[in-house]
């Protein structure tokens, strides 16, 4: 069975006492009609580690190059997907990063992006696999003092 490793952040910008995430559209591959929100993520690159793929392509996906990765939190997302009558395994590591960039330039790969607070963003996520990825972000920014300004 081929198998795919990305890597990817869930980044977050604080605005007064809220945080906010940020969801980009993606079209599904091969299929132009179907559509999911997700974070930045991409293949890792043969000779690149993972944190250097999740830099790249939050640049390459967002414009965003002022970031700071929050040290601690790596999550690991696996799931099946069929494309080309095939079915792939794919793994994704992710990171947190904070930026203070809130304007986005979104590649050809994306249909469009938002920035969420907390619960809206579980809510829009168009995965399960995603929402608990979010959910252990949230709580680890909880655990290290950042408050998210709503009730969780």
């Amino acid at each position: 069975m081929p198998k795919e490793r990305s890597a990817g952040a869930i980044i977050f910008i604080k605005e007064g006492d809220k945080i906010l995430y940020l969801l980009l559209k993606y079209r599904a591959r091969g299929k132009v009609e179907k559509t999911y929100w997700g974070f930045p993520k991409g293949h890792i690159e043969k000779g690149e580690t993972e944190l250097e793929t999740a830099k790249r392509e939050a640049k390459e996906e967002t414009g965003i190059e002022e970031l700071e990765f929050i040290d601690g939190f790596k999550e690991r997302e696996r799931y099946f997907f069929r494309y080309q009558n095939k079915t792939i395994f794919k793994e994704v590591i992710y990171f947190l990063a904070e930026t203070k960039t809130k304007k986005i330039k979104i590649s050809f790969e994306h249909l469009n992006y938002q920035w969420l607070p907390y619960k809206k963003a579980l809510e829009v996520l168009s995965f399960e696999n995603a929402k608990e990825i979010l959910k252990k972000a949230n709580q680890f920014l909880q655990k290290k003092g950042f408050r998210s300004g709503e009730e969780n």
